[in-house]
């Protein structure tokens, strides 16, 4: 590749993370400040605390997403793959698999991507009524409108994930573009009018108003945090952009014109007091109302947008690490493997994002929720962190703990913060993330339940095919596929195929797939093939956390070693298993009761495993856990 095309494919992923990354941090202008000096906050409005907020944001968005996830966190890639089941995936390779760090390191994980499901929820809703609630400035009659016109856009934005963003999303990065171009401006008209504000930019005046404010700056903190808001999807999305152009676009679009906006609303609040009900809508009179708020709404459905697909992705690979059932995931292109759909999910988080609007009606009342969410987050992806700068990349304990020490105490700052709003719409996330949290153990437990049961009752593989051999079983032409478990004995399926049918396939096809902690294997270490004899072979496939599983293109390798499959010759015999709960032994009966329905409602594992519907044979047994 030539200098020139690098250059140009530097450019073009710089471009497309400035619509797709920053969506959620490019929008908290909207809201931040308004939050801040909230009546409820009880912080009064004078040159010294506005000052002191406008320092703590231009420092918290320098320290906190300049340093923390821009400069140390994107270096913590999974082979090239970000974001926290990634991040979990990476510490735990990193402890060892005999640590005691692994279930606790695994829990955190855990909380964490059920924090970001929360988030998920929360961006959507908050992004777009804070857009469109820009109606009220312009006249307080549209006050009525605000919540159905916010509804009715997100139905709309949900309405579409399944045709993908490949088609629209080419625009993402242009518009937001034109977002950070306005808001740059905005802020320097604001500027040029009161250039007193950028006194805010010496950190002495956030030290200030700390130490002076006491309680009220603690609960200030709780609303600049907003402002922070998305820094996670810097990292979640390395795996879609790479970490230059992430950087890149931070470091000369997303910084400039954040930064830029909020030292200009804050000079505006210098010249005007009264704006603060709404600084970003009045940064430039009432004629520009409008066209901020269709400009806005533009700019959060991107937001949401982003945040949607984050979701799919989390959970996509929550389904591949074995934390969530088979869902049905739906690819949305054919040229880059990041666009997935995945239904359930979707219509499920409408659901919450609706529920969310109505219920709390206002950004102001979101905003409580948002917070925590958020703080929460960062707090377990600096855990994380920890462990892989000191155990991965063998740091040694003072670098490691200075490394995130450091964040850790502006971390816990942050979320203590947000403690307090638990009952003002801080539980909202918090419950939202404990559900899933006992989801995904429920369902990691349970199929731990269900592979010790079969475990106790397995038959040694080698043991019965000498056995069987030993006479001479009715052989029929055509190649049998048995999925079988890591490290278990004879499939299920098999045993139940010789009892009713009595035959056994001229080859007979032993199936192990390995879900690796890695994002992508290899293709020449996808397959190996172990000749048992007796034209009986053991495969076993192995697949990273993003990777679909597409059973019939993967035993198409198995050619190299001397193995070829006939589609029409082949059978795939999967072994459904139906959970019984009972009492007495493994979970709670109500946690066993909510395995076995979502183990009876997982995804058909034909369907998931993309094997052709009219070459599986289904054989039912019945697991007690």
């Amino acid at each position: 590749m030539s200098i020139e095309q690098k250059k140009t494919g530097t450019a073009a992923l710089t471009l497309a993370a400035i619509g797709i990354v920053y969506g959620d941090i490019g929008t908290s202008p909207l809201y931040t400040l308004k939050e801040v000096f909230s009546p409820e906050h009880g912080l009064p409005l004078d040159e010294g605390k506005l000052l002191g907020v406008i320092s703590l944001i231009l420092w918290g968005l320098t320290i906190v997403v300049s340093i923390k996830y821009v400069a140390l966190i994107l270096r913590a890639d999974n082979r090239g793959e970000g974001g926290i089941m990634a991040l979990v995936a990476l510490a735990l390779k990193s402890v060892g698999v005999r640590s005691r760090w692994q279930g606790p390191l695994a829990i955190i994980g855990l909380i964490g991507a059920a924090l970001f499901f929360g988030d998920g929820i929360i961006t959507p809703a908050i992004s777009v009524l804070s857009a469109i609630e820009g109606l009220e400035v312009a006249t307080p009659a549209l006050k009525p409108y605000v919540v159905p016109l916010t509804v009715a856009v997100l139905f709309a934005l949900y309405a579409v994930q399944h045709k993908g963003t490949a088609g629209i999303g080419r625009w993402f990065g242009p518009v937001m573009l034109v977002w950070f171009a306005v808001l740059g401006a905005m802020g320097a008209v604001n500027i040029a009018d009161n250039p007193r504000i950028l006194a805010a930019i010496n950190p002495w005046h956030a030290l200030r108003f700390l130490l002076d404010n006491g309680w009220l700056a603690f609960l200030a903190l709780g609303a600049v945090v907003l402002a922070f808001t998305g820094a996670e999807a810097l990292y979640a999305d390395m795996g879609h952009f790479g970490k230059k152009p992430i950087r890149i676009a931070w470091f000369t679009i997303v910084f400039p014109g954040l930064a830029l906006n909020y030292l200009g609303q804050g000079a505006l609040l210098l010249s005007r007091p009264d704006a603060v009900s709404n600084p970003f809508y009045q940064q430039l009179g009432a004629w520009s109302v409008y066209p901020l708020v269709a400009l806005s709404t533009v700019a959060t459905v991107i937001a949401s947008q982003a945040t949607i697909s984050g979701t799919f992705s989390i959970a996509q690979q929550a389904v591949a690490l074995g934390y969530l059932p088979r869902l049905r995931i739906v690819y949305t292109s054919e040229r880059q493997m990041g666009q997935i759909y995945v239904p359930f999910v979707n219509w499920l988080q409408l659901c919450a994002v609706v529920l969310a609007v109505v219920g709390f009606g206002s950004s102001s009342n979101l905003a409580s929720a948002y917070g925590i969410a958020v703080t929460a987050t960062m707090l377990m992806t600096t855990i994380l962190t920890f462990f892989v700068v000191r155990h991965g990349w063998k740091y040694n304990a003072l670098l490691a703990w200075s490394a995130t020490g450091f964040f850790l105490v502006i971390d816990v700052a942050l979320f203590s913060a947000n403690t307090l709003k638990i009952l003002h719409g801080g539980w909202f996330p918090l419950v939202l993330g404990a559900v899933a949290v006992v989801v995904m153990l429920t369902w990691q437990q349970g199929r731990a339940l269900v592979h010790e049961n079969l475990r106790q009752h397995l038959v040694p593989l080698d043991d019965f095919l000498t056995s069987l051999f030993t006479g001479a079983p009715t052989r029929v032409e055509g190649t049998a596929v048995f999925f079988r478990a890591e490290g278990d004995g004879v499939p299920h399926a098999m045993l139940h195929n010789l009892m009713h049918n009595r035959i056994l396939h001229g080859r007979t096809i032993f199936l192990t797939i390995h879900n690796e902690d890695i994002p992508r294997v290899r293709p020449e270490q996808r397959v190996s093939v172990t000749d048992l004899g007796h034209d009986c072979y053991q495969v076993d496939l192995r697949y990273g956390f993003v990777e679909d599983r597409d059973i019939p293109a993967a035993l198409d390798a198995c050619a190299a070693s001397g193995l070829r499959f006939e589609p029409m010759q082949t059978s795939y015999f999967i072994a459904r298993q139906n959970v019984i709960p009972t009492v007495g032994s493994g979970m709670a009966m109500w946690r066993e009761a909510l395995f076995a329905t979502m183990s009876r409602n997982a995804r058909d594992a034909a369907d998931y495993y993309r094997i052709p519907a009219n070459r599986v044979v289904e054989l039912g047994t019945q697991v007690e856990i």
